[in-house]
């Protein structure tokens, strides 16, 4: 009998339960498992432990008044699901400043957060986030997904990436944590501070090296962002691909990016576009940032950002056992049109970086540094630009930071300063080049032949977040259109 009971108990867990929530006609007396006898608060879903395979729903046209708290951890095949039930706009969650964290996952694997909007604005900025996943002390967390998410207005404080609209953390002194198969995808992060989606980690140097596996972050548009737009810290093999990063850097004033690694392995970069990116501080597109190892960018579109096109560097001042370096980066078939100051800005002990195959286009009036070398406490060494296009109808210039100014602006010198080994093969030079490399395989023309390329892509309105899987469709289909016309079908299945 006693064998018997423990069977039946045993069964009796492993059935999952949907868990209703209703803010206007739940009742937190109520047993809370069908849309009748919904719970009415977060804080009945925060008192409560969930099993493997349990969902809590919130009603779809709902709208919550403080944080939502998950503690506990789904298994394979049974996450914990957070989504919603009904029709109508997603159910809402508004911090309202009250609280630090309007969604907060903590210490858990096999969850899932899907379909909520998602908002936490204050009287005045403090730190705080949309969406916080946190291991601290955990170990390994599985099967994290972030989904279908509308955070915006959040305001956060500008000194501290760790706070903004989406961000992942792993920390803890006594047991390494990380994500192993994080997926964050098809997001609308809009008008938040300081990050728009940020994973963020202890475990950076390489002492203490602890990097998160199976990374994939898709899919997203990050909009307004105080500083940096996508940024990913202690991965290995990262995937970041098919996202949008608009207007990042607006108000933090100070050095950041729209997409870009940081002590990051073997991460590849690919299909997005990021635009708008404000100040010279760093103000790319894109950076291959320091104690990063074999990055890649390929196929991604690069616009009007007013620092450049993409940063490569490496921080010289940091002894090895902090960092390894920034070593064999790779920039191939990217698209860069009308970005400011500086298109390939390569500063610090950077080694091998490999620049091959891409298009830069410079707009009628504008004049910008093509390729800047620069000291970090170290200069650069073994760079190649190879089988470049430069189609300049304004003007460009080539040479080395000497100073940078507060505002982020450097004066250009002449010559690669104390890089070693920049070498320039087979690029073509179309306009105005002040200073051009010696490039023995090089084609040089005075008049601008560039291929008719439609620069007018699919725009979605942050604001709202209706319509954005049809969007992203759309948007693909655009990029790829555009890349195939630039460099042909057979460029773009190359690894």
């Amino acid at each position: 009998m006693i064998q018997w009971a423990l069977l039946f108990c045993a069964a009796a867990r492993a059935v999952a339960a949907d868990y209703y929530v209703d803010a206007a006609g739940g009742s937190d007396a109520a047993a809370g498992t069908s849309a009748k006898t919904a719970w009415q608060s977060l804080e009945k879903v925060n008192g409560r432990k969930f099993a493997p395979g349990d969902r809590i729903l919130l009603r779809s046209g709902s709208r919550w008044v403080g944080g939502l708290r998950i503690s506990s951890s789904g298994a394979a095949g049974r996450p914990i699901v957070v989504g919603r039930y009904g029709n109508g706009a997603r159910p809402r969650i508004d911090g309202e400043g009250r609280v630090v964290d309007a969604v907060l996952v903590e210490n858990a694997e096999y969850v899932e957060v899907r379909d909520l909007e998602i908002t936490n604005r204050g009287a005045e900025a403090a730190l705080r986030r949309g969406v916080h996943v946190l291991l601290d002390d955990f170990g390994d967390a599985r099967g994290i997904v972030l989904s279908g998410l509308y955070v915006h207005d959040v305001n956060g404080i500008q000194k501290d990436k760790g706070n903004g609209g989406i961000i992942l953390r792993t920390q803890g002194m006594k047991k390494p944590s990380r994500f192993d198969g994080l997926l964050v995808e098809r997001n609308v992060v809009w008008k938040v501070d300081r990050s728009g989606i940020l994973l963020h980690s202890y475990y950076w140097a390489r002492e203490r090296w602890h990097p998160s596996l199976r990374v994939v972050i898709r899919d997203n548009q990050v909009e307004d962002i105080g500083g940096d737009g996508i940024v990913v810290w202690a991965t290995d093999g990262a995937l970041v691909e098919h996202n949008i990063s608009r207007d990042a850097n607006r108000r933090a004033d100070s050095y950041n990016v729209g997409i870009w690694p940081w002590s990051s392995d073997n991460a590849v970069f690919q299909w997005n576009e990021a635009a708008s990116t404000r100040t010279m501080k760093d103000g790319h597109g894109f950076d291959s940032d320091y104690n990063s190892r074999n990055t890649v960018f390929q196929y991604n579109y690069s616009h009007d950002n007013e620092g450049g096109f993409i940063l490569i560097c490496n921080d010289g001042g940091h002894p090895a056992k902090w960092n390894s370096g920034t070593r064999g980066t790779v920039v191939r078939h990217n698209i860069s049109r009308n970005d400011r100051e500086r298109i390939f800005n390569v500063s610090g002990p950077v080694d091998g970086a490999l620049i091959h195959d891409n298009a830069v286009y410079v707009g009628a009036g504008l004049e910008v540094q093509m390729v800047v070398m620069g000291d970090w406490k170290g200069w650069p060494k073994n760079t190649v630009l190879r089988g470049n296009s430069f189609y300049v109808e304004g003007r460009a210039a080539y040479g080395h930071g000497v100073e940078r100014d507060k505002a982020g602006k450097y004066r250009l010198a002449e010559g690669y300063g104390l890089a070693e080994r920049v070498v320039f093969e087979g690029n073509r030079y179309y306009g105005q080049h002040r200073n051009r490399p010696a490039d023995a395989s090089g084609v040089v023309k005075e008049k601008v032949e560039a291929p008719a390329l439609d620069w007018n892509g699919p725009r979605f309105d942050a604001s709202q977040s209706e319509g954005f899987d049809a969007f992203l469709k759309a948007h693909r289909q655009w990029m790829r259109e555009l890349f195939e016309k630039q460099f042909g079908r057979a460029a773009l299945s190359r690894r």
